[in-house]
């Protein structure tokens, strides 16, 4: 991509990732001590919204800068259902941290936009006429960017324009940053981009608040390429391929005589679990490399079979990101929703045998099925290729496409469940969950799994390129920058 930057705060730190150089700053509870620094001229931060990652960043960044003088303060709409929370949390009018959306927006020299992506695409001509001039407008999403652009929208011209992403649900931000306390470098991995710099200020700005949330570590990306890949990855391997593949190979091994407990075990209890493990410790080829001969065998089977079916299908997605489609229609989906809200997918078959299975969860006991970590690793590899087609960075691929699955999503689908994930993560990737989730449990029951059964010829080249692919390098080296602790989802 030919990023750069550079902090007169913050040291960067070279990263050679498949022959490319890239820069990451490494964060700390000893950076702390540097934020005032690189928030120079920053006087209050304001928090919009308490969705997602509202509660998460509020609570970190007032933690983070304790004892400075820069102010966080949440900004709700009047009558908002989330005031009781916020104020459980220590945000209240009465302590200056907390008040009335847009009086918060115009009175904040940061601006931090975290309200849901639909709400963002039919406020943003309310919100930006009370921004102050040169203040700096923060993103946690590229979604209003790319909405913006299918309306012919632009931001004004007289502010920062930076974003901050964590690549982790909001919940996680917060757990992680609390088991930092112990810690130091407990958090959750961000990315950061710069759209407008208007003062000279605005990378010191961005990486400053990644450091406050907590991120052990930050990239660089820009905002046209996160919102490409965000959107897309939680429609793909994050959240609705899996949710796709676990509900396809559920039927498979019921109906290869698995009892309900057992297919859900080798389905779902073995991606959630040991292949999930696996990835984030070994790299997806040591996933392999631990298998047997016949579970090499097997794995190379459902590899070959499943990889194409699911590239197919995200190919589709990426397309209908990146022309707008998919933005647009999670804005006419919100509006729809005073007629037909969203409701929940926790009450199928598949899921209900899963509370069975987790209440009785024996972790040593989950098998790690070939097959299914075949079928898992085929669907993830065909989006990091895409992704990589399509220009993204390596560290951008392999967060939105690796490690923000086995570190930080799927620990919580362990936990939880997958329905329940997708029950309780942002609109916009429920949304795309529900909506792409059935086409990939189509296109592997019709296609990859009916030609392992008729023992059609498969694409062995696949198999050969996966052996020898650039991300495993890429993943080792992007291993020693995990968080310090494993996510601790348990109570």
């Amino acid at each position: 991509m030919g990023l750069n930057f550079d902090s007169r705060v913050f040291e960067k730190k070279a990263l050679n990732l498949a022959g490319t150089q890239e820069h990451v700053v490494r964060g700390g509870r000893d950076l702390f001590k540097l934020l005032p620094k690189a928030f120079e001229g920053i006087r209050q931060i304001g928090v919009i919204g308490w969705g997602s990652q509202g509660p998460a960043q509020a609570q970190n960044l007032r933690d983070s800068l304790g004892g400075t003088s820069i102010r966080v303060k949440v900004g709700l709409r009047p009558g908002s259902k989330s005031v009781e929370a916020a104020e459980a949390a220590g945000f209240t009018e009465g302590n200056g941290t907390l008040g009335e959306m847009y009086s918060v927006i115009a009175e904040s020299d940061l601006v931090l936009l975290l309200i849901a992506d639909a709400a963002l695409a039919d406020s943003f001509k309310d919100i930006f006429p009370r921004l102050k001039p040169g203040a700096t407008l923060g993103l946690s999403h590229g979604f209003l960017l790319g909405y913006m652009k299918t309306v012919g929208a632009r931001f004004p011209e007289n502010v920062n324009v930076i974003a901050v992403c964590p690549k982790g649900m909001g919940p996680s931000v917060r757990r992680l940053y609390e088991q930092g306390r112990e810690v130091n470098g407990a958090g959750i991995n961000a990315s950061f981009a710069v759209e407008q710099d208007v003062n000279g200020k605005a990378t010191d700005y961005a990486l400053g608040w990644s450091i406050a949330l907590g991120a052990p570590s930050t990239f660089q990306t820009t905002l046209e390429k996160e919102y490409l890949s965000d959107i897309f990855g939680e429609r793909g391997i994050l959240l609705g391929a899996v949710h796709g593949i676990v509900e396809s190979l559920f039927r498979r091994y019921l109906d290869r005589g698995m009892s309900e407990e057992d297919a859900f075990l080798h389905s779902c209890e073995s991606i959630t679990g040991p292949i999930s493990k696996g990835i984030s410790r070994s790299g997806i080829l040591g996933i392999y490399g631990g298998l047997d001969e016949a579970g090499r065998a097997e794995f190379r089977r459902a590899y070959c079979a499943a990889y194409h079916p699911a590239a197919d299908i995200l190919l589709e997605i990426y397309e209908d990101v990146a022309n707008g489609n998919e933005l647009r229609s999670v804005v006419a989906a919100v509006r729809r929703h005073s007629r037909y809200p969203m409701g929940k997918i926790d009450g199928a078959r598949t899921w209900r045998v899963g509370e069975r299975v987790r209440a009785g969860r024996v972790e040593s006991q989950i098998p790690l099925n070939p097959f299914t970590a075949g079928v898992y690793c085929a669907t993830m590899m065909a989006q990091v290729d895409l992704l990589a087609e399509k220009g993204h960075s390596w560290s951008e691929i392999a967060n939105e496409s690796v490690i923000e699955a086995v570190d930080s999503l799927n620990p919580y689908m362990h936990f939880r469940g997958v329905s329940y994930m997708i029950d309780n993560c942002s609109t916009t990737a429920r949304l795309g969950a529900r909506k792409w989730a059935p086409r990939f449990d189509y296109n592997l029951t019709q296609q990859a799994y009916v030609a392992v059964d008729n023992g059609e010829r498969l694409d062995e080249g696949l198999f050969d390129r996966f052996l020898t692919h650039s991300v495993h390098p890429v993943l080792e080296v992007c291993a020693a920058l995990r968080p310090s602790v494993d996510i601790s989802v348990v109570g």
